[in-house]
């Protein structure tokens, strides 16, 4: 396989250590070595770039990821639009992911079923540029939950699959399934934007998520809940949910849940969503702050604030990113997430790093069933997605949503965007080309 020695970088590996200067090889898809600078040298490579001091980091995991959500303002933008034209908003998302560094994506929920199923396999196919992705299905929620859109004289289908009863979720489950989704996603419990059923209502039953939960593991899936409540949350830690989405109301007994579950559950806080409409940035689309106060959006940012500052000091996995694409979030964006964590959590600017990189690596392929566990860090053996970035993330994260700094993005080993080959690039593919012979070593 073809080796590629990236030297004298600035290298943030994602454990949550230290920077470094050092250097490392990729073979093939995965990371064959690294070393700080000078410590090993081991004689010619087919490619080798000089980051020149730079700060290489693994790629980013959007950790909530709605790829078909593309300036969306309303419900009827995910209805209406038919699958053809929604197909092409999902691949669209996707490169607009992978442009910012986000070399992974961990599904939601889409508008329609099969969106990101087909995303992904072109993806993977090499036919579309994006990350790699697991994806996510339709919601599944109840008669009245968050996501059902009929009323008695005006029934229609909305962006979910509605279910009464552990049968009738044991067939959209299998539905799923059988349809290419990798991740399965319930509506657990209400939500702001459903005054009938506000964020702490709980409109599906633990029958019913337990009945989710066997069956999509059965299939070797995963479950994702939307669960605001905390009778919610506390059914789906004892169901075995894997992903857990905003969870802003919490008492003790749930944060010992949660801490006692931390080896096999991550967390999406989706804080971006509340900060946009408190700070005004949602306003020119109709989701003023003073709707937002009536929605009690502001009381749920100070829960959420409580409850995930709490998660984080008891070590539970936060991924960053969730409910971007909307008209004022456009997909790509996600890596202000890394500065509301700090702002808003507590994180240190490593650890929010920790969140976007490691984190979401695990949620992606957490060692379990055929996933090894080997991404979201720079280590020997894992694969090889990383951006290197003209400046310092930990200094400043704003840094990371300007995609210009980005100078290079490489996923599975292979460039999306590198500009160090003489100052040329070709987004979506790599630059090829003979390497000077007295650049194949170290110095």
């Amino acid at each position: 396989m073809a080796t590629t020695l990236i030297r004298n970088a600035r290298i943030f590996d994602g454990t949550g250590a230290a920077p470094f200067a050092g250097d490392l090889v990729v073979d093939g898809s995965r990371i064959a070595w690294v070393s700080r600078a000078g410590a090993r040298t081991d004689g010619a490579h087919d490619r080798v770039l000089d980051a020149g001091g730079r700060f290489l980091m693994p790629g980013m995991t959007e950790g909530h990821a709605h790829l078909s959500f593309e300036n969306v303002a309303a419900t009827e933008d995910l209805i209406t639009p038919s699958p053809e034209a929604q197909v092409f908003a999902a691949a669209r998302g996707a490169k607009a992911l992978i442009d910012a560094g986000f070399t992974s994506a961990y599904g939601a929920s889409e508008a329609k079923l099969r969106l990101a199923v087909a995303v992904r396999n072109e993806v993977d196919a090499g036919r579309l540029p994006g990350p790699r992705i697991r994806a996510g299905s339709m919601e599944i929620s109840v008669t009245g939950g968050m996501g059902d859109e009929s009323r008695e004289h005006n029934p229609r289908r909305g962006p979910s699959i509605i279910v009464d009863g552990p049968e009738e979720m044991r067939k959209a489950v299998r539905l799923c399934c059988r349809e290419g989704c990798d991740n399965i996603k319930l509506d657990v419990s209400g939500d702001p934007f459903y005054p009938n059923t506000p964020s702490h209502t709980t409109t599906m039953s633990f029958e019913e998520i337990r009945m989710a939960v066997d069956t999509a593991h059965a299939y070797g899936r995963r479950v994702n809940a939307h669960t605001r409540s905390i009778a919610g949350t506390k059914m789906c830690v004892k169901a075995g949910v894997d992903g857990l989405f905003h969870c802003e109301h919490s008492d003790a007994e749930l944060l010992d849940l949660m801490e006692d579950a931390k080896d096999r559950i991550v967390v999406a806080p989706t804080v971006a969503l509340f900060h946009q409409i408190v700070k005004g940035e949602a306003a020119s689309s109709g989701l003023t702050p003073e709707i937002g106060l009536y929605m009690g959006i502001p009381r749920l940012l100070e829960e959420s604030v409580r409850t995930h500052t709490a998660l984080r000091k008891r070590g539970v996995r936060h991924v960053i990113g969730g409910d971007y694409g909307f008209r004022w979030s456009a997909q790509g964006t996600q890596a202000r997430d890394i500065e509301f964590f700090i702002d808003y959590y507590g994180y240190t600017p490593a650890d929010a790093l920790v969140c976007a990189t490691r984190n979401g690596g695990w949620a992606m392929r957490a060692p379990r069933g055929d996933c090894g566990g080997d991404l979201g860090t720079l280590q020997p053996g894992m694969l090889a997605d990383m951006i290197l970035v003209d400046g310092d993330p930990l200094a400043d994260p704003r840094i990371l949503t300007d995609t210009r700094k980005l100078v290079l993005i490489m996923k599975d080993g292979q460039f999306h965007k590198n500009i160090l080959d003489d100052g040329v690039h070709g987004e979506g593919h790599e630059r090829r080309g003979a390497v000077p012979a007295d650049t194949h070593a170290f110095a």
